[in-house]
């Protein structure tokens, strides 16, 4: 980001995006992509990947690449940005919407809201991983590894860690 004014265009776009966030910041992730690298161009599509996996490896709550991308794109500033404008929108509707639900759980229109938006949040999830898999396979041998390893996670109850150890020596080894 260049100016005070760039840092402000971003915050308004994440504070945005904190009311569409329907089941998580994953959710958004399309969008974030679009806004900062092929529009903005603040950073790149393997920065954005990059700061996502780290932030997901990482101890803590998952929410934290959007504080790594508002880093990366603006520094202390830009991370404060991001944090903020995310995450106080969110919290907010999470404590009004937990007191409704403590009120009255059954009501209808309650369910009728968690049904209808299960589908959302799901079809923006795989929105989500579609970016990160185009984001960082540059090569057919990725693509293989990723739907080599999708297959095996949806076939088998085998440790996901296994999974991150295999993508690390492949990338070591060059196969990547």
């Amino acid at each position: 980001m260049s100016d005070s004014s760039d840092l402000l265009v971003f915050f308004l776009h994440f504070l945005m995006l904190s009311f569409l966030a329907v089941g998580g910041f994953s959710a958004v992730l399309p969008e974030m992509h679009r806004f900062m690298v092929e529009n903005h161009h603040w950073i790149s599509s393997q920065d954005f990947a990059a700061a996502y996996a780290i932030a997901q490896l990482a101890p803590g709550p998952n929410a934290m690449y959007v504080t790594l991308l508002g880093w990366k794109a603006g520094g202390w500033a830009g991370a404060i940005a991001a944090t903020v404008a995310m995450l106080a929108p969110v919290a907010t509707i999470t404590i009004w919407a937990a007191r409704m639900h403590t009120r009255n759980p059954d009501a209808p229109f309650a369910q009728a809201l968690r049904r209808g938006l299960a589908p959302v949040a799901l079809g923006l999830f795989l929105a989500g991983a579609w970016i990160l898999v185009n984001s960082i396979n540059t090569g057919w041998h990725g693509y293989i590894l990723t739907l080599v390893a999708i297959v095996v996670v949806l076939r088998t109850k085998l440790n996901p860690l296994w999974f991150l150890a295999t993508g690390a020596l492949a990338g070591m080894a060059g196969f990547v």
